[in-house]
């Protein structure tokens, strides 16, 4: 990594971030090309600029990893697998994924392509990372909500671990995010998310009849990890990343140069970091997550005066990179007689080039030394070498005119940089794994899940779903009725080991399956013995997808809420018996930042507590686990037309804020067909996402 201790991996969502980020010191930059990238709305590169954007970033030492991150349907696999193929040929140095189904396939089809398991995968525990690990990952993007033990604990497990330090932070747990989805189709999962975030939202206390704009519940400041680079390296930390596909080049510049000073041991410039905050900020910058001091603190809006105090930095910042810069060393050797001249230029990787032209003359008056001949040879400006050792082997009694000795070296620069930017195409074969043998249901499991113990009332249900942390003589009366399960918390931080003893201790008391939303779930499910049944946080949109986790042990799985009914009725098959969420609040955002404890001071009864947002609509906000999730203001109902919903092995019942009379109301609706005389939404399943 050219001497340096760590990666700073640097955003790069259009030509000029991409020239800013090599110019300013990335070891490498990630980027999108098309519509599989987490970041639509950014410049990002087309198809057929990769493999020159791939040879300008090899040549000066910078690898490229291309975001192919985004959520895939059955109808975009090819389309997807072109993008990858291209990326193959172009000698892209890591794809970072999200999809498993994706990622099961290029396994497959491009064995030799590293991939990296994107953030949006929600990875944040051991036993998570082990399973990217084993699932052919080499790199885990972790969450960004994790504290320094948190990520120490992932660490050095047999693949490589990539942390935001710099940039953006999404309220939500990534991949776990529906908030822009349900409200207005454009999903964060599909590289569509319209920020709601950063609309004002207020904790509800009664009085409010819609969020003044000045409150910002669920708008987090950026995070700002300069003080913690020596920390992250000792961690073993592989790469440092920096967010930001959607910012101004000048941005990319500036955080390029500070974490790359301090990635090299160096004292961060105080007058650079200020830069820095007064490029881009949301009234400064948190380290809360890093630190595990979660709070109000964390929480901030980009207001006037950040913008106005970007306007002074601008044109500085881009004056540091809009020269080439000596990043790559390089060694030379010139060999100077009146036959003939050869300069020989080589690099650390073993490139190495030989340019020869006319031979010397006889000094009239004073010969060539090899200190003058050194001094114009040293002088790489303009180009992104800088000379480290040198030899120097003249004729006594010859010189050579200098503009002759800058033609050599010129032309031998040149000729490197092309050697250097000559990359190998990585061997695609498109071969795509064939599916499992398809299982088929007879007929319509009903499972249900209780946000709480106290919720459940006896039933006719093919399974119970309670929270995990039950207390064993409730599992142990549900269970005498009907087979109870226990759901493992999306949100792990730091739990892991608990979670695990707990799990046990609900097998004990006769649970018999485990609901896992999180791909560090399912290991501890199958540890415990426990049926896993994959939830909706598993995001699964194609059969290749259901495939994978078939593979990996689960045993049924929920189909995302992001898909239409006529793209599920269109798969037709699926290698594990599959459920879809037909009713409840549906869960918007999973965050470990409690926004109406961050915002009012408290979370006292969650249960019957919210958010508003600026129309007056109430958002309920519910705590458990360590995490807070916010719901949708009103329940997914589809009871009254059950003919429209595509035939599935269960249906899961999401129940959170419903009273035990409300529960029993629901399921004799669903019972007798009828509508619900309240509120209600369709979900996705006619509209989409886009």
């Amino acid at each position: 990594m050219n001497g340096r201790r760590i990666e700073i991996l640097a955003p790069a969502g259009s030509p000029d971030a991409l020239t800013a980020a090599v110019r300013s010191g990335a070891a490498a930059v990630y980027l999108g090309v098309g519509q599989f990238n987490a970041r639509q709305g950014a410049h990002n590169f087309r198809t057929e600029e990769l493999a020159e954007v791939v040879t300008y970033c090899h040549a000066r030492e910078v690898a490229v990893h291309l975001a192919l991150n985004t959520l895939v349907r059955d109808d975009e696999l090819e389309e997807a697998l072109h993008t990858a193929r291209m990326a193959c040929e172009s000698g892209v140095d890591a794809l970072i994924v999200q999809d498993v189904g994706l990622a099961r396939i290029l396994r497959v089809a491009a064995p030799h392509m590293p991939l990296h398991a994107s953030t949006q995968l929600s990875c944040h525990t051991p036993e998570g990372v082990r399973f990217l690990r084993d699932a052919g990952f080499s790199r885990v993007v972790l969450s960004r909500e994790m504290s320094r033990e948190e990520i120490a604990a992932c660490t050095r497990l047999g693949v490589e671990t990539e942390v935001f330090v710099h940039g953006a932070l999404c309220m939500s747990v990534s991949g776990q995010c529906y908030f822009s989805a349900m409200l207005g189709g454009r999903s964060g999962n599909r590289g569509l998310c319209a920020q709601t975030c950063r609309l004002p939202f207020a904790p509800t206390d009664g009085l409010l009849r819609q969020a003044p704009p000045d409150k910002a519940a669920l708008s987090l400041k950026d995070n700002c990890l300069i003080d913690y680079v020596e920390e992250l390296i000792a961690l073993g930390v592989t790469s440092l990343k920096i967010e930001g596909r959607m910012k101004r080049p000048e941005y990319v510049a500036a955080a390029c140069a500070v974490y790359g000073a301090a990635a090299r041991g160096q004292a961060v410039d105080p007058d650079a970091l200020c830069d820095l905050q007064r490029v881009f900020s949301r009234t400064g910058f948190t380290d809360g997550y890093f630190t595990g001091k979660r709070g109000a603190s964390m929480f901030g809006v980009r207001r006037k005066e950040d913008v106005l105090a970007a306007s002074d930095v601008l044109g500085r910042l881009a004056h540091a990179y809009e020269r080439e810069q000596p990043l790559v060393g390089v060694n030379m050797h010139l060999s100077a007689t009146p036959e003939r001249c050869h300069l020989t230029a080589s690099d650390r990787q073993g490139h190495t080039v030989t340019v020869s032209g006319q031979g010397t003359e006889t000094a009239r008056q004073q010969a060539l030394s090899p200190d003058k001949a050194e001094q114009q040879l040293r002088k790489t400006g303009g180009t992104p070498f800088m000379v480290e050792k040198i030899g120097i082997h003249i004729a006594d009694g010859q010189t050579l005119p200098l503009s002759r000795l800058n033609a050599l070296r010129r032309d031998a620069l040149e000729e490197l940089l092309k050697v250097r930017g000559g990359t190998a195409p990585i061997p695609y074969y498109h071969k795509i794994p064939p599916l499992p043998e398809s299982v088929s249901a007879n007929s319509t499991a009903q499972v249900l899940r209780f946000f709480t113990y106290t919720q459940w009332t006896a039933n006719d249900a093919s399974l119970v779903i309670l929270p995990l942390d039950t207390p064993v003589e409730h599992i142990e009366r549900v269970s005498s009725f009907q087979p109870v399960g226990v759901e493992i918390p999306r949100g792990m931080f730091g739990t892991e080991s608990a979670v695990r003893s707990q799990l046990m201790t609900a097998r004990q008391a006769g649970a018999v399956a485990a609901l896992c939303g999180n791909v560090g779930a399912l290991p501890l499910a199958m540890e415990a013995g426990l049926y896993p049944i994959g939830g909706f946080g598993l995001n699964i949109t194609n059969r290749q997808a259901v495939a994978f986790y078939a593979e990996k042990g689960l045993k049924a799985a929920t189909l995302s809420m992001e898909l239409s009914f006529d793209q599920i009725k269109a798969m037709k098959t699926f290698s594990l018996p599959v459920g879809l969420l037909v009713y409840g609040r549906q869960p918007l955002m999973l965050t470990r930042n409690c926004p109406r404890r961050c915002a009012a001071g408290h979370c006292r009864d969650c249960q019957h507590q919210g958010l508003i947002d600026r129309t007056g609509t109430t958002f309920p906000v519910q705590c458990t686990g360590g995490c807070a999730e916010v719901i949708n203001s009103v329940p997914l109902y589809w009871g009254d037309r059950m003919s429209e919903v595509p035939a599935t092995a269960f249906h899961l019942y999401h129940f959170t804020i419903e009273s035990t009379d409300e529960v029993t109301s629901v399921l004799n609706a669903y019972k007798r067909g009828d509508s619900l005389p309240i509120n209600i939404t369709r979900g996705l399943y006619r509209r989409g996402v886009q």
